[in-house]
């Protein structure tokens, strides 16, 4: 079958998707597998012309066409998107951009001065889960310009300090498709691992058959829980089984009984078709209510209450029994599902016959690596773990979830090995966010001064623990809200089910307890008598005022600022919805958590190695830039390595909105040695071979500490949002404004917060996570992603804090990733409630413009 690619003539075989052939054949890998199901456009090229999924269809459709990926691009126009989509801030994560530069190139090919409402309808088939799109819009705007005007293409900066919008280091490979993200790996004499799930929700399995697997000829290998060294693994609780043996139960659909080896890819399945499993199908426990009933089957040995935590302060109830006003309400948020564009996948490589290679794009190669090595019953310095770019995370790639499949069959074949999930896969068997039923009761005195609350916190965590412990830790040491009182009472529990697992996710529970806290502050402000905006700011949390869990509220807190800066926009509109929100940065609770980065000077520059994992959210820019404010040093005399345990010392997790200021701090404290040794005179030449080493790690204080005022966190960020309907009830615009501390990069900062908010108004309107019986009821297609043309304009403000009132660490740097959604779906929900007049007390919203 004759097909032009890039200019040059190929004969391709006719039975084979166009996606398939330009990756495994020509290798052109710009081409992303996204979804394989023409949902997400990462794989969009240009055939004749037009831009085209190349997933959704084989070669023969294709006879005679003219193919273009981004390696064909011209040189100019390389030049052009490279400059646009970095100077926008338009790259993040970087796994949908290849695509969207395709999207861009049809529409100036026939439109050379579009309209955002046309560039909007150009991508609209391609999904970005990181950027919000309006900064991708910036950039296809700002690459007709170049492109029709000619105009000279800026020079690059030589300082890059805090506060300078900052181009990222790694855009150009993002943009041109030249960077690895771990499916672009191919290696000799490589195979290819899948596993054969559990055949319900909850099973006794009674025997495993393999012999007809391995008589396949393309199979490799079978392993089963026998081949397993040590079989339980897990983030922060060992209770996840790397695969189920015979005589133990299935937690969830997504529980391994087999692992497949084989040659070719393509017949993975025909092998897992092979093996028989007795089993016998139990009754699954699919609601925490099940779970929490007297005398239900028990998920784990040890119960089904995976965590609980009670927070108290003050005497609530006596509050309660004097205020003015009291309102209690239900609330119910859903699973939610990270849909990040890069399904998970992991290379592992055998070295010699007692080491391996991990080739993951988890949020830490020192997690991936510990686990493996303990699933292998083998010393950590055994295990290299090397990331690859991410393709986005959102807490969903903090568990291990192809990693220990790929490192288990390389150890036992001593054969390259690489576990890639589907789409569908991913859907089902990586963790989700928690569904969470909450009671919540807050009360004020007749001015609208809160004066307690209590609420009760049930979150659904799944058949294995994960991250479930910390992340009800946070949402009810959040509950309360960034006011300014005292009495509470929470109570949380987190509840094993035979559900998918629930996890770490964006906001990490905030995001749900904030929804039913913002929602009870309208109910409250509406019997005062006063605005909504009025009853936050009356109870807003101020410096030296003291929050619900007992810190004191440091002189970097500026919530009072972000509600100023959105009050015109909330007055002026007749169908806005206001809330606010705080997050912490760093683990805190008394939790050793440190960040490092070590310095080293390398054939004239400064090499900068750290561990922190960047999913998309700058990193590098980040480091670079705290870097270049200390010494000064142009930003092309610095080297920035991505995270491996070999070059890169232990930075933690990208977790907990905590790199900005850990690692932020890490390497300000390594860049004023170096700064030191440049003011005494030397030159990087004269510091060849030297090496600079900066640590942090933030006391706090434990939960539950009898101080009078414990520190929890290192810090806090806070955000207010308005969001504003349209007479239809249709999203017109949002406005944010955020405290946090000093943007070390503003454009990107801004780009997280748009990301973020749009992530957020899917989780409010459209996006849903059905589950019956344990088994997920959705596809790719249907979770209800943001598109481009529902996105509204996002205006985001940054507070202006006065220098004397900067915190000491990074440069009085905070974190954002999680608080930029926060706010976000109660805001939305106050929006609704004022157009119809409806409380809606349950995500997503039913009855609106976008879900009937």
């Amino acid at each position: 079958m004759d097909i032009t690619i890039n200019g040059t003539l190929y004969n391709a075989p006719a039975d084979k998707t166009l996606l398939r052939y330009l990756r495994d054949d020509l290798r052109l890998t710009s081409v992303k597998d996204g979804c394989s199901s023409g949902a997400c456009g990462t794989c969009t090229v240009l055939i004749n012309g037009k831009a085209t999924k190349a997933c959704a269809r084989k070669i023969e459709k294709f006879e005679g066409a003219v193919v273009l990926t981004v390696e064909g691009l011209s040189a100019h126009e390389k030049d052009v998107y490279v400059q646009s989509f970095g100077q926008a801030g338009a790259v993040q994560c970087g796994f949908c951009i290849p695509g969207m530069v395709l999207a861009a190139k049809a529409l100036l090919d026939v439109n050379p001065r579009p309209t955002r409402a046309e560039v909007k309808k150009a991508i609209n088939n391609n999904l970005c889960r990181c950027t919000g799109y309006q900064k991708i819009e910036d950039a296809i705007l700002l690459a007709a310009a170049y492109l029709l005007d000619d105009k000279p293409l800026p020079v690059p900066a030589v300082t890059s300090g805090i506060g300078c919008d900052t181009i990222r280091s790694d855009v150009a490979e993002k943009v041109l498709g030249t960077g690895v993200f771990g499916d672009d790996i191919y290696l000799d004499d490589m195979i290819y691992a899948k596993c054969l799930r559990a055949p319900t929700p909850r099973a006794l399995i009674k025997g495993i058959d393999t012999s007809k697997a391995e008589q396949h000829p393309d199979c490799v290998r079978v392993l089963t829980a026998a081949d397993v060294p040590h079989n339980k693994i897990g983030h922060v609780v060992q209770d996840w089984d790397v695969m189920i043996a015979i005589g133990h139960e299935t937690r969830y659909i997504g529980d391994a009984i087999a692992l497949v080896g084989s040659i070719r890819p393509e017949s993975l399945d025909e092998i897992l078709a092979l093996i028989e499993v007795d089993f016998e199908e139990l009754e699954p426990v699919t609601s925490p209510v099940q779970a929490l009933a007297e005398g239900a089957p028990l998920i784990h040995s040890s119960g089904n209450i995976m965590s609980q935590e009670h927070l108290h302060r003050g005497d609530p109830d006596a509050a309660i029994a004097k205020a003015a006003h009291v309102v209690t309400r239900h609330y119910s948020t859903p699973h939610n599902d990270h849909a990040f564009m890069e399904p998970e996948v992991a290379v592992a490589v055998p070295v010699g016959t007692d080491e391996l290679h991990l080739y993951t794009g988890g949020q830490s190669v020192y997690d991936d690596r510990r686990e493996t090595a303990n699933m292998l019953a083998i010393p950590f310095e055994k295990v290299h773990v090397t990331t690859n770019l991410v393709g986005g995370g959102f807490g969903g790639k903090e568990d291990m979830s192809v990693q220990q499949h790929a490192a288990l069959m390389a150890w036992h074949t001593k054969r390259p090995t690489k576990v890639k999930f589907s789409r569908q896969e991913s859907i089902d068997y990586h963790v989700k966010r928690h569904a969470m039923e909450m009671d919540f009761t807050t009360a004020c005195d007749a001015h609208g001064i809160l004066t307690a609350m209590k609420a009760v916190l049930i979150a659904d965590t799944g058949a294995y623990a994960s991250l479930g412990g910390p992340v009800l830790q946070r949402a009810c040491t959040h509950a309360a809200g960034p006011y300014n009182y005292q009495n509470i009472d929470i109570i949380g529990k987190a509840v094993y089910t035979n559900n998918v697992v629930s996890g770490a996710y964006r906001g990490f529970g905030v995001t749900q307890s904030c929804f039913a806290m913002e929602n009870n502050l309208n109910l409250l402000a509406e019997l005062v008598g006063i605005s909504p905006w009025e009853i936050r700011y009356r109870n807003a949390i101020r410096p030296g005022d003291v929050l619900p869990n007992g810190q004191i509220a440091d002189p970097n807190t500026a919530l009072v600022e972000t509600l100023e800066a959105v009050r015109e926009a909330f007055e002026s509109n007749k169908y806005a919805g206001i809330a606010c929100g705080l997050k912490n940065s760093g683990k805190g609770i008394g939790l050793i958590d440190t960040s490092r980065c070590l310095l080293s000077i390398e054939e004239g520059k400064v090499h900068i190695r750290t561990s922190a994992a960047c999913m998309g959210q700058g990193i590098a820019a980040m480091c670079l830039q705290m870097l270049c404010e200390a010494t000064g040093l142009d930003p092309a005399q610095v080297v920035f390595e991505r995270a491996d345990t070999v070059r890169t010392p232990d930075a933690g997790t990208s977790t907990a909105s905590r790199q900005t200021v850990l690692t932020g701090e890490a390497t300000r404290r390594a860049a004023t040695q170096l700064a030191l040794e440049l003011q005494a005179g030397n030159n990087l030449a004269d510091l060849e071979g030297r090496e600079f080493y900066g640590e942090f790690s933030p006391p706090t204080d434990a939960m539950g500490s009898p101080k009078p005022n414990p520190v929890s966190h290192v810090s806090y960020s806070y955000a207010t949002q308005v969001v504003i309907l349209d007479d239809e009830g249709g999203l017109e615009k949002v406005v944010a404004a955020y405290d946090v501390g000093a943007p070390v990069n503003p454009i990107s900062c801004a780009g997280q917060i748009e990301g973020g908010i749009v992530m957020g108004l899917g989780f409010a309107l459209t996006e849903d996570f059905p589950v019956e019986g344990g088994y997920p009821q959705v596809k790719f297609g249907t979770l209800g992603l943001p598109r481009a043309k529902q996105v509204p304009p996002i205006e985001v403000i940054f507070t202006k804090i006065a220098d004397e009132r900067l915190l000491e660490y990074a440069y009085g740097a905070k974190g954002v990733g999680e608080l930029c959604l926060i706010p976000t779906s109660p805001a939305v929900a106050h929006a609704y409630y004022r157009f119809d007049g409806i409380a809606r007390q349950s995500l997503p919203l039913k009855g609106t413009y976008y879900k009937k």
